[in-house]
């Protein structure tokens, strides 16, 4: 929401109120003003003020929806956001951005949108692995509410535990973060849901080949207290795969609620929860092989308090979450491999406001309890329980220097309670923006840290299996991010960006090369950097929307391992991981037809590295009398060097129509597309041991249908 204070001079104050609707407009001079509240879709308001000396106010407005001049708008109102709307790493996203895309369910999802972002590279539409900007998937922070999800994203690529049905808005940091985000050392997805209704009982109900939903919302306490409650459950088995020509066994879902509530006019409290659930089977199944299914299952629970004190400029925010992390690989009732990591968050974060500076500052407690169980042929089995206690303080002063330049500065120190084999760690970050007119120039840099990691063999695109565990050694897993943007809008419609980055990864862990064909504990250190370029144009025009995204990348890891040697020739190797894809390219459309709604978007990849295979043999252990004709031998897989194989290149195109019929009680939307429209033949794997290949889906046609209650 826009606030502006204007003085009986003609002078001009004002901001946008926080996510929370908290707005702060201090160091005000006696007078008389005139204050105005506005926001797309709803009629302005406006009061005048008489201030005097001393004087504290405090002012609660609730706007009236306003359909004409949401109608009027809805061009304006894509600039809040945007595909081209990038700050030192920062996209802010809006449940508007992800609807425009094409996807097999009626409302958008976050997953698909950021399968749009130059900077992020997914290894199918299938396993729910991200990679953003030369990090692995346990390098990212992903929370909701301030609650952290370990692993929020489906077994289907399409989807997330993220809706666009609960979304207020998402803040994707690609590098460069600042304050309050620690402990992951490549992103930050930052998602703030939204309230539900405080004044009317409004719902939804949803159907479509891949997934159901259902939600509901309303007052408990009128204007006061209100309830938001999502659920969706996949129907893949039952529709989509009688027309679909692959096996799809995959069953996943998600539920989430919210209760918000105005305990008095300057404080609030939300509780919220989440929990998802999924199992598959993801690779090809052979006659002397059989998949073992992969689920995970994520809980996450959490309370937040804000206030805004009479008599002091600042907002208080308290914050207590649990978070909870289970997967497994093999049968449900027996799997051959377990982890866990969960455990609470305590947090209080402080926003103090003046006339050119902005604080923040906060404490937080963390303690994460891993336990894993790994098993399984060819496995060094390994059981264990370890738990991480940290402690932290961090102050982020902002300076406004200029009406056109503000930079802001980050201090974070750790401490790691009862771990004589932790160091204390401590952490700076910086962010600089200049805006003047049209254009913007925006910096930064930063260190980060992480002192848990997801384990996985990437050898293998199906292997989705993450084991979490805690660094063995007494170094944390670190990285330097560097990055410079520059963005202007040389047209009301049309924005245009460019931004560079750099990263510097130490101390990673990841699974030991092995010439064993299964998932292993034992760790092998590496290093990595990653840097690149994106490229980003926005076209807002009556008619029509879009925009075309490019990244260029490049990653490079080494790691040392002794027995290497005895491979390679050297105990150092230098490769390209699963996750370089060197090139990237999205076009979105959409516009309007006769009150149809189309979306279309065309994406391409570069080919991805893979290890390529040149032979199998075997062996057995003389540690007796053996029969050398029956015994059975001990299968060895003879890799080539890692990651030295390409990949064939990746493109498809999505297109979707909606429309939308008005009741008098109710709306319903018809939806209505394919996916993969030419029936590209996109490889999603190459299966090393008996070089079949593994497709993403063929062509699938789309239907959907919503009801929304009025």
């Amino acid at each position: 929401m826009n606030v502006i204070l204007e003085s009986d001079t003609g002078g001009l104050r004002g901001g946008v109120t926080n996510p929370d609707g908290i707005y702060n407009l201090t160091r005000i001079s006696p007078g008389a003003y005139i204050l105005r509240f506005s926001f797309i879709g709803y009629a302005q308001w406006s009061d005048t003020l008489e201030f005097r000396a001393g004087q504290r106010l405090n002012l609660n407005i609730g706007l009236v929806p306003e359909s004409e001049i949401l109608a009027e708008m809805v061009v304006e109102g894509q600039a809040e956001t945007g595909a081209a709307r990038v700050t030192a790493g920062l996209q802010t996203v809006s449940p508007k951005d992800m609807d425009l895309l094409p996807t097999p369910d009626v409302s958008g999802d976050l997953a698909s949108f950021l399968s749009t972002l130059p900077g992020i590279v997914t290894l199918g539409d299938r396993g729910g692995q991200f990679y953003i900007r030369g990090g692995e998937p346990s390098h990212n922070l992903t929370l909701i509410d301030g609650m952290q999800v370990y692993q929020p994203y489906h077994i289907l690529g399409f989807y997330s535990a993220f809706s666009s049905d609960i979304i207020h808005q998402a803040d994707i940091h690609t590098a460069g973060y600042g304050a309050p985000f620690t402990g992951r050392i490549s992103s930050v997805i930052d998602i703030k849901s939204r309230n539900g209704n405080k004044r009317d009982y409004t719902g939804s109900l949803s159907i479509s080949p891949f997934i159901s939903s259902t939600q509901v919302e309303g007052p408990l306490v009128y204007n006061r207290l209100s309830f938001l409650a999502s659920l969706r459950r996949s129907v893949v088995e039952e529709i989509a795969q009688n027309y679909v020509s692959q096996k799809m066994p995959y069953t996943f879902g998600d539920a989430f609620f919210k209760l918000h509530g105005q305990v008095s006019s300057n404080s609030q409290l939300s509780i919220s929860g989440l929990y998802t659930s999924d199992r598959g089977a993801i690779g090809l199944q052979s006659d002397d092989r059989i998949l073992e299914e992969v689920g995970w299952r994520n809980l996450a629970f959490g309370v937040r308090y804000v206030v805004l004190p009479r008599v002091l400029p600042f907002v208080a925010e308290v914050h207590l979450s649990y978070s909870f992390l289970e997967t497994e690989q093999g049968h449900t009732e027996n799997p051959v491999r377990r982890s866990e990591i969960s455990g609470f968050k305590y947090a209080v974060h402080m926003n103090s406001f003046f006339q050119r500076t902005e604080w923040k500052w906060g404490l937080y407690w963390r303690a994460p309890r891993i336990t894993s169980e790994l098993g399984g042929l060819f496995q060094n089995p390994d059981f264990g329980m370890s738990r991480r206690h940290k402690a932290g303080l961090y102050v982020e002063p902002e300076f406004y220097l200029t009406s056109n330049l503000k930079t802001r500065f980050t201090i974070i120190a750790e401490l790691f309670p009862g771990q004589e084999d932790r160091n204390n760690n401590l952490e700076s970050r910086l962010r600089t923006i200049w805006h003047r007119n049209e254009h913007e120039v925006s910096l930064g840099a930063g260190l980060y840290h992480q002192e848990i990691f997801g384990l996985s063999d990437r050898r293998d695109a199906t292997n989705v299996f993450t084991a979490w565990r805690s660094a063995p050694i007494e170094d944390l897993s670190r990285s330097l991010h560097v990055l410079a943007g520059y963005r202007v809008s040389p047209y009301p419609w049309l924005e245009l960006s460019v931004e560079t980055y750099y990263k510097r990864l130490s101390d990673l862990f990841i699974a030991e090369w092995t010439a064993y064909p299964r998932f292993t504990s034992l760790l092998q250190r590496a290093d990595g950097r990653a840097f690149g370029f994106e490229l980003r144009t926005e076209i807002r025009r009556e008619k029509f929307y879009g925009y075309i995204n490019y990244g260029l990348s490049n990653v490079r890891y080494t790691s040392k391992q002794p027995s290497a040697e005895l491979w390679y020739g050297s105990e150092t190797l230098s490769f390209r991981p699963p996750h370089d894809r060197r090139h990237q390219l999205n076009a979105v459309l959409t516009t309007r037809i006769a009150n149809i709604d189309i979306s279309a978007r065309w994406n391409f990849g570069s080919g991805r590295p893979f290890t390529q295979v040149y032979g199998f043999d075997g062996f057995l252990l003389l540690d007796g009398a053996l029969d050398l004709f029956n015994a059975p031998d001990n299968q060895r897989v003879i890799y080539g060097r890692p990651f030295n194989g390409l990949l064939p290149t990746y493109h498809r195109l999505d297109i979707s129509l909606e429309r939308e019929f008005t009741f008098n009680q109710f709306i319903v939307t018809a939806h209505a597309g394919v996916i993969n429209a030419y029936n590209r033949r996109n490889l999603f794997a190459l299966d090393l041991f008996t070089a079949q290949r593994n497709y993403q889906l063929p062509v699938v046609p789309i239907a959907g249908l919503k009801i929304d209650l009025d």
